[in-house]
């Protein structure tokens, strides 16, 4: 009752309410007090995209035809340096703010040669202006170089954008282009100032691949490692790429480029291949930037990867009259493809750019794609034979997966009863209920044992799951683990997923931390990402990290996660009692009250919380992990198998 009477007394009528409580943030003061409304977060996210706010900018001079090459730098203080060999940013003074123009772009918010007729770019990524100013404001440190018609033009920020050293000529030089290094200010993005390499690495590849025939050059200074991607055949290579893992059906990628000038000019490059999976990857971008809900030009992708493979069927007979239409899903298993699309007014819905609305570039991909794929099938039958097959075998397959969805809803799914091997929670609230996915009856007893009875249930499970990655969809539901996660979980699979529906928010997967544990681990979660991958894009999934040692010396007792865990432990035991270690080979070997304490009391427990940041990587990693193909897999282990920790054989 006393915090309720406070709380109304806050927002009492009596409290004045003024001209002066309004607060005008001017300049980049509210990207500072705000950083999340421009960056998203002041995470390491956060502080990669500062990177690609810069390197965007040098990306719309490649575009723009001024520039072919661009290096991006990691120095060892973790600074980043970008540079390029564009036309510069102008230098004189800016007849609106009346400073110089270099000033003006990283001070000044919506400042750009990006708006409408006139601009300076015909197209951009980045559309709002706020790109350069931004970095700088959440820089403790910002420094531009132009190189522009034989002189250097320098200019340095400090503390958030102030003007430290106005622009002026530090000397005669060759260079022509911009050159802008940043330091991250530590104050905001106080959970990490590190870069990391692969993360940046992954990237810059990905834009060589979008801009055929630009070179981007990573350099990082602490490892002392250099790295340059330039790709002639653009999009083409990218499918290779993808690919990598995988084997074509077809061996020719289908490359399909064009421009449509109405209403407005608008650039269309695809690439497409069939391989051997039972999954469609379909990557798509507009101006660079990865539109990962999809859109129009998706949909008209779709729509005309349908009609021509339909026609061509039923023109070479593959289908006959009697035969149903392949459906888009039928044309799309097996099917890697980029599609990259180039407009000079892109409209995004929502804040966060990731799907494309503009109605006009439908049409335009569905023109350009269809002409060009069906004179790819018409021009090399041998290649269209194999892609048909393709799609006629995955059409029989979703014919036995729909008879095998109706069969496991009419058994295992369809019940209305929970399976019976599930130990359920009493609380009906889905936010504050979890489900521990645990191997076996052992580990299933102690968990059963140990949990708080409330909000926390337990299921256990008989063996290993199938690799879906390996199975079409009439096995995986033909599995009887799948089954009876899929009715405890609540949300239905397939076309009647709703995760509206799900009855805990937490799904956490609890097995030993040993080899056998880390493949159950990998098997779940690729059953996760191929079949319900909402779990995973909506933050539901979550790995339990079980102690490796018990220590204890006398009566007192702590749990390490690792050997140095475990070391740092034995420093602050008395060097003078006997120190008893015990290695935990499975969670069968705790006891409830042990398992309780050290795995799932929310109060004390580490959790994983499994995360979908790159959707390209996580699908290739899978598939190499899971797949059909051996020597990728190998080639990893290879590669990797020097980091290893605590490996039980």
């Amino acid at each position: 009752m006393e915090e309720r009477e406070k709380l109304e007394e806050q927002v009492s009528p009596k409290q004045e309410y003024t001209e002066d409580q309004i607060q005008v943030l001017e300049g980049l003061e509210a990207v500072r007090k705000r950083p999340g409304m421009y960056i998203g977060a002041t995470s390491g996210r956060g502080l990669h995209h500062l990177v690609w706010e810069i390197v965007d900018n040098s990306i719309d001079e490649a575009l723009a035809g001024y520039c072919d090459c661009i290096t991006i730098t990691v120095t060892k203080e973790n600074d980043i340096i970008v540079e390029d060999n564009g036309r510069g940013i102008p230098v004189g003074i800016h007849k609106k703010t009346k400073v110089s123009t270099v000033e003006t772009v990283y001070t000044v918010l919506h400042a750009g040669g990006k708006f409408g007729e006139g601009g300076g770019y015909k197209v951009s990524g980045g559309l709002h202006g706020v790109g350069g100013s931004v970095v700088n404001a959440l820089s403790s440190k910002f420094e531009v170089w132009v190189g522009h018609e034989g002189k250097l033009y320098y200019i340095l920020f400090t503390n958030g954008g102030k003007v430290t050293k106005p622009l002026s000529v530090i000397g005669d030089t060759d260079f022509r282009g911009t050159k802008v290094r940043f330091t991250a200010d530590p104050t905001i993005f106080t959970e990490t100032t590190e870069y990391n390499y692969e993360l940046l690495r992954d990237r810059v590849r990905q834009l060589a691949f979008l801009n055929k025939g630009l070179r981007l050059i990573l350099n990082d200074e602490r490892r002392e490692t250099s790295e340059s991607f330039c790709y002639e055949g653009g999009l083409k290579q990218y499918v290779q790429f993808l690919n990598k893992n995988r084997t074509p059906v077809h061996s020719e990628v289908i490359y399909v480029e064009g421009v449509v000038q109405s209403p407005v000019e608008m650039e269309v490059e695809i690439a497409a291949q069939y391989n051997d999976s039972y999954q469609a990857s379909i990557y798509s971008f507009c101006n660079n930037i990865y539109t990962q809900e999809g859109g129009t030009h998706e949909e008209g992708f779709r729509l005309a990867l349908t009609r021509v493979i339909n026609n061509y069927a039923r023109n070479k007979k593959f289908l006959k009259d009697q035969d149903d239409n392949l459906t888009n899903d039928d044309v799309r298993e097996g099917l890697t493809s980029v599609i990259s699309v180039k407009h000079a007014n892109p409209q995004y819905e929502g804040q966060t750019k990731t799907r494309l609305g503009n109605s006009e570039i439908r049409g335009a991909v569905n023109k350009i794609f269809s002409e060009q794929l069906e004179r790819f099938l018409l021009e090399n039958p041998d290649q269209a034979k194999l892609i048909i097959e393709k799609c006629l075998l995955a059409a029989k397959a979703r014919v036995a997966a729909k008879r095998a969805r109706e069969a496991a809803r009419k058994s295992v799914l369809g019940l209305s009863t929970l399976p019976g091997k599930l130990a359920d929670c009493s609380n009906r609230d889905p936010k504050l209920c979890e489900i521990f996915i645990v191997e076996g009856d052992s580990a299933g007893g102690s968990a059963k044992g140990g949990r708080n009875r409330e909000f926390q249930a337990i299921l256990p499970l008989r063996g290993k799951i199938i690799n879906v990655e390996k199975a079409r969809q009439e096995k995986v539901l033909d599995n009887q683990e799948i089954g009876t996660m899929i009715t405890a979980f609540g949300t239905s699979f397939g076309p009647e997923f709703d995760i509206s529906k799900l009855r805990y928010h937490k799904i956490i997967i609890m097995t030993d931390a040993d080899v056998d544990g880390a493949h159950i681990q990998t098997l779940l979660l690729t059953f996760f990402y191929r079949y319900l991958k909402p779990l995973i894009e909506n933050g539901h999934i979550y790995i339990a990290r079980p102690p490796l040692f018990k220590v204890q010396q006398g009566k007192t007792i702590e749990y390490a996660y690792n050997d140095e865990e475990m070391n740092e432990i034995r420093k602050r035991l008395s060097p003078n009692q006997k120190v008893v270690i015990q290695r935990y080979k499975g969670l069968g070997e705790m006891n409830d009250v042990q398992l309780w304490e050290t795995t799932m009391d929310p109060s004390q427990r580490v959790l994983k919380k499994v995360k979908l940041e790159d959707a390209m990587e996580a699908d290739m990693v899978f598939d190499m992990l899971m797949g059909e193909r051996v020597e990728p897999r190998r080639d990893f282990i290879l590669t990797n198998a020097k980091f290893v920790k605590n490996l039980d054989v």
